[in-house]
């Protein structure tokens, strides 16, 4: 019998994930699955180390049921091995960006788990991080530098859990207000820019912060980033950007917006200031960085 290992994070969304787990245990057992599961602990990573060791493991199916930053850290568990198991979402975060892209439902944990039954299988691309001081290796859904990068992991876990996507909210309203440009040169496949910008975003899919415009067409296995870099702004253009973004997604046309498709990004900051790189809601590292897609390759990214 076919082996599946789930990693769930006790403390994601409104912890209800707890209260379904044996129902969604079952669900995979009927799928032909002899089940386990792994909670996450305190220990850094510690969803990254167990997907690792149960690949090695031979397990043929690990899920990774949390937000997306559980997702993130099983991805970069597997994403190194010659061999990889077959991987599943349950989306039991806050705001859930990969499961959304992926269509797979958000409001029943159930249901996710049932999307098994389809027997269908899609290949990701993912994004591959080159650093010296990088803490994660890749990434599914973004790469952002910039003040309202840092909303995922300044917003505390306790709120998240509280308040969910309120807590968001209101600490994006507090950034917002402290929003200042960095001077960067970024490289591309067909260019580059150099200057300062407020925000530098590398999407893999469509799904940002549980918005669906601000890369409206954003692909899940072209083997491109989707690279927005909004440039140096004021308070009131910064404002008629996101109600751009938000409303119809017109911000792409905007002349205080680079909107690009590559393959590859190089950041290099052109000040001593840190910049520091959110990857899928979690705190990445410093910048300079360099970003390659590797291109829905074989196994390494191979969903229900």
């Amino acid at each position: 019998m076919k082996r599946a290992r789930i990693i769930y994070n006790p403390s994601s969304g409104r912890e209800t994930i707890q209260r379904v787990m044996l129902e969604i245990m079952e669900v995979y057992e009927k799928a032909g699955f002899e089940t386990s599961v792994f909670e996450t602990t305190k220990k850094a990573f510690s969803a990254r180390d167990e997907a690792r060791r149960a690949a090695l493991d031979g397990f043929d199916l690990i899920v990774a049921a949390g937000g997306d930053g559980t997702v993130n850290e099983v991805v970069n568990g597997i994403s190194g091995l010659e061999k990889r198991p077959l991987m599943a979402v349950i989306p039991a975060g806050t705001t859930n960006d990969y499961a959304r892209a992926l269509k797979i439902p958000r409001d029943d944990l159930i249901e996710a788990a049932k999307v098994i039954n389809k027997k269908e299988t899609i290949k990701m691309d993912i994004g591959k991080v080159t650093s010296h001081n990088s803490r994660l290796d890749y990434f599914m859904n973004i790469g952002a530098i910039g003040t309202l990068s840092e909303l995922t992991y300044e917003v505390p876990s306790m709120l998240k859990t509280l308040y969910g996507y309120l807590a968001y909210l209101t600490k994006g309203a507090e950034l917002i207000t402290r929003i200042k440009p960095v001077p960067v040169r970024i490289e591309y496949d067909e260019g580059f820019f150099e200057g300062k910008a407020n925000l530098i975003l590398l999407a893999l899919t469509n799904s940002v912060g549980g918005f669906e415009k601000i890369v409206p067409d954003a692909r899940l296995d072209d083997g491109k980033f989707t690279l927005l870099i909004v440039k140096q702004s004021n308070i009131v253009q910064l404002f008629n950007l996101i109600t751009k973004a938000l409303n119809d997604g017109s911000h792409i046309k905007d002349k205080l917006v680079t909107y690009v498709k590559s393959s590859k990004v190089r950041v290099l900051p052109l000040s001593k200031e840190k910049m520091k790189v959110n990857l899928d809601g979690e705190f990445g590292g410093i910048a300079p960085m360099s970003f390659e897609n590797l291109r829905s390759a074989p196994g390494v990214c191979r969903f229900y």
